[in-house]
């Protein structure tokens, strides 16, 4: 299957306080990194999600990590120059599958796919996710083609789903 959005790159310097006793890079500090360059992937269609938390698309909504399933290949070490694409697999009707991957230049070290969920207080998922996720991602896709490829080898796509 194909992506349905455009890979999305954020480049991220590893310090001390991101490795282990061992010198490398501690698992959770993947995850980190993932989280950072979702934030931006975000940011660049639009949706600031202090803005949105604070109430801007009316009731206050956030994304939250509905499942992650990860894949630790090989390690970075400190001062490594790494890079995490992003990648919209899927988008649901408040949520999105990304597939996201951590490369030191071209060699891949952890890759993750990823599903977000639009949620607001009491109620999961959030009837406004479904307002704020398709009209900025139809937007992405519009303007996006062709699209870029992104990372080496296969990669975990999934199925993109039918709109409704």
């Amino acid at each position: 299957m194909t992506t349905i959005a455009p890979c999305q790159s954020l480049s991220i310097r590893v310090y001390y306080e991101d490795t282990d006793f061992s010198g490398l890079v501690y698992h959770a500090s993947y995850l980190r990194f993932m989280e950072r360059a979702r934030t931006e992937m975000l940011r660049s269609l639009g949706l600031d999600q202090k803005a949105l938390l604070e109430g801007a698309a009316g009731a206050p909504v956030f994304f939250v990590v509905r499942s992650m399933d990860v894949d630790f290949q090989k390690p970075a070490t400190m001062d490594d120059l790494l890079t995490v694409e992003t990648e919209t697999l899927e988008l649901g009707g408040a949520s999105l599958t990304l597939e996201q991957r951590v490369l030191r230049q071209a060699e891949l070290l952890v890759r993750a796919k990823v599903r977000i969920v639009c949620v607001e207080a009491g109620r999961m998922p959030s009837p406004s996710g479904r307002r704020l996720l398709r009209p900025k991602m139809a937007a992405r896709w519009e303007s996006t083609k062709p699209l870029r490829a992104c990372g080496p080898g296969p990669s975990l796509r999934t199925r993109r789903r039918p709109a409704f």
